[in-house]
């Protein structure tokens, strides 16, 4: 088997959703220290969807592919369902990760929750209920 599956290699050389939304709604940075790994996401979201997501990462081709398919999974969706959204879901779009790479696929969750706390700071009574 290889060490990768085609679709995290297809992520890695041909990332979706790569840049910088510069008027960005919520906008999540997190790292590893260990691996080196820094993820940035940005958000755009209207009407409650996210209507634009680009992402930055400075890492491995893990956690490239890993940004890439996280926002893909995102984007064009409610918030409320971006909010769910899990490093399994992750790895299981990208048809698996070998386990000492599944922290970029956390990287990824903890990115998309990061900016999605930066939205619900700058705009607190869109946050839902708890």
């Amino acid at each position: 088997m290889a060490l990768y599956s085609e679709k995290v290699m297809d992520h890695f050389r041909n990332p979706r959703n790569i840049g910088v939304i510069e008027d960005a709604d919520g906008i999540g940075e997190v790292g590893n220290a260990k691996c080196g790994d820094i993820m940035k996401i940005y958000l755009k979201i209207e009407n409650d969807i996210i209507a634009d997501v680009k992402f930055e990462t400075f890492g491995c081709g893990s956690a490239i592919a890993s940004s890439s398919m996280a926002t893909e999974l995102i984007k064009g969706k409610p918030v409320a369902e971006a909010l769910k959204l899990t490093n399994k879901a992750v790895v299981e779009a990208l048809d698996g990760l070998p386990d000492y790479k599944m922290h970029c696929s956390v990287l990824a969750e903890e990115a998309i929750r990061s900016a999605l706390d930066d939205y619900y700071q700058k705009n607190p009574e869109k946050k839902p209920e708890q």
